[in-house]
């Protein structure tokens, strides 16, 4: 008997809220807008941000909004539906295509957040006071330029946000595959990484020694693999601190923090773009 059988029929998401379905015409009809728009926002604002005024600057980031609304949900979607399966090999296409989309869609929103960024605190800071509409996004703008002093030239920015699909996540989504693929064998019975992780918080401190030992003894068997994923992801990140001139591998994780608690940087798709605006809003009032 296998796993699955054994556990009996599980609960699903429903994602109807998002979408029907991986080939309904609306998540279609969502990527073809942002596609759209995207290049419309690009060839109205690249360039021009800091010769805006606030209301016009105000009204630039309503647009950049709506965009960045559609590629969050197309990507929560994805997520989830991934993460309800995440050793379905179609379910896995699915999930590397509308990364590859939303990554094709974010390189044309890529220069706002870098030319936000540029424009000079003093002259941000007259725009804001002339403006209520641009004030009303004075948190998601600190929160932009949060990473200001680290921001590199326009071209590797954008080399490093076209590569992340095919390298971090990519390294990161072979670490959760295979994960979810690992059984362990426990008392006679072959669990899967949940359930065995799970026995690690029982109240019976056999059980949990048990479980422990079958753990260690599948990640073992697996070490080659999880080392190469571990020290590949390590490096990369060095490489990137480094070019970024962040001191301490730390640093970037407390610049954040003094902004926002709720960051999704590891499974974002658009590496400078924060946390979506009406989200930011949310954590605020909280």
């Amino acid at each position: 008997m296998s796993p699955s059988t054994a556990l009996g029929t599980l609960p699903e998401w429903n994602l109807d809220d998002l979408y029907p379905g991986q080939n309904s015409p609306e998540l279609a009809a969502d990527l073809s807008r942002a596609e759209t728009d995207s290049k419309a926002f690009a060839k109205s604002y690249e360039g021009r941000l800091a010769a805006l005024d606030g209301a016009a600057l105000a009204g630039a980031i309503v647009e950049y909004e709506k965009i960045d609304e559609i590629l969050g949900r197309v990507m929560s979607y994805a997520g989830l539906v991934h993460a309800g399966n995440v050793s379905d090999p179609e379910v896995g296409r699915f999930y590397q295509t509308m990364q590859e989309r939303a990554n094709d869609i974010g390189t044309h929103l890529l220069f706002f957040t870098l030319e936000l960024n540029r424009i000079d605190d003093a002259a941000l800071d007259a725009k804001l006071a002339d403006s209520e509409a641009l004030a009303h996004f004075q948190p998601w703008l600190r929160e932009v330029r949060a990473m200001r002093p680290h921001q590199l030239s326009d071209e590797i920015e954008k080399l490093l946000y076209e590569k992340s699909v095919a390298g971090r996540s990519a390294w990161v989504r072979l670490f959760d595959e295979t994960m979810a693929g690992l059984r362990f064998p426990y008392r006679k019975r072959i669990l899967t990484s949940t359930e065995i992780f799970d026995l690690l918080s029982d109240h019976d401190g056999k059980v949990r020694k048990d479980a422990a030992k079958s753990i260690g003894t599948v990640l073992e068997d697996n070490i080659r693999l999880f080392s190469l994923i571990t020290n590949t992801l390590a490096k990369d990140k060095e490489i990137e601190d480094r070019w970024r001139n962040l001191p301490t591998p730390g640093v970037i994780g407390a610049t954040w923090r003094t902004v926002s608690r709720t960051r999704w940087w590891r499974r974002c798709p658009r590496r400078w773009s924060p946390i979506p605006i009406r989200a930011c809003r949310i954590a605020i009032m909280r």
